[in-house]
């Protein structure tokens, strides 16, 4: 038997405060021992475990690995909105005419997320695609 992915791990430069964000962002729950000033901090949600570690150096290129995230109770423009509330920037904005596409933000220390649409605006899209909306 192969392994299980257990965290996606973020070099940051503040665990508790980024993993703040995180819960929030994913309805998950910051672990109970994790307090501000810790080496590490993570964020236990439905879909994922993030495990925050501090690291000496900032971030200066781009990521090579990222989160996309799909909202569940309200439209990608609705999550973007409500991100931005929370802390994060919009990076780049690739939404198109016709409803596809997605927005690049960036967390709390500029670490890249995609922001796309919902299961529900996907299935509104293919429905008019087929006539069937």
């Amino acid at each position: 038997m192969g392994s299980l992915v257990r965290h996606v791990t973020i070099d940051c430069a503040d665990p508790h405060g980024l993993a703040q964000f995180w819960a929030q962002a994913l309805d998950g729950a910051l672990g109970e021992d994790d307090n501000p000033g810790d080496e590490e901090a993570v964020v236990e949600s439905a879909g994922v475990s993030l495990l925050f570690i501090r690291v000496p150096d900032g971030k200066s290129v781009k990521n090579r690995v990222h989160l996309d995230l799909q909202p569940q109770d309200r439209s990608r423009d609705e999550e973007v909105e409500r991100l931005v509330a929370l802390g994060a920037t919009v990076l780049g904005d690739h939404r198109t005419p016709d409803g596809k596409g997605w927005v690049t933000l960036g967390d709390l220390e500029g670490n890249e997320l995609c922001v796309e649409r919902s299961q529900a605006e996907r299935s509104q899209a293919e429905r008019i695609a087929t006539g069937d909306a």
